[in-house]
């Protein structure tokens, strides 16, 4: 359920993100280009939480 929610919520985020940035600059809003650079995004995100440690080490 989390990596539902997280793809939902990246996607959204971006999709968000790119209309606001493209209106800033007045340039178009291209849904493809948004959802796929929301995709890289969820992949990027799940694999640093995949590298990252879950659990502080002894040594901190």
């Amino acid at each position: 359920m989390r990596y539902l929610l997280t793809i939902f919520w990246t996607l959204l985020l971006v999709n968000m993100l790119m209309y606001v940035a493209g209106s800033m600059i007045g340039s178009s809003y291209d849904f493809g280009t948004a959802t796929t650079l929301g995709v890289i995004a969820v992949i990027l995100l799940f694999i640093v939480s995949a590298i990252l440690p879950a659990q502080p080490t002894e040594e901190q």
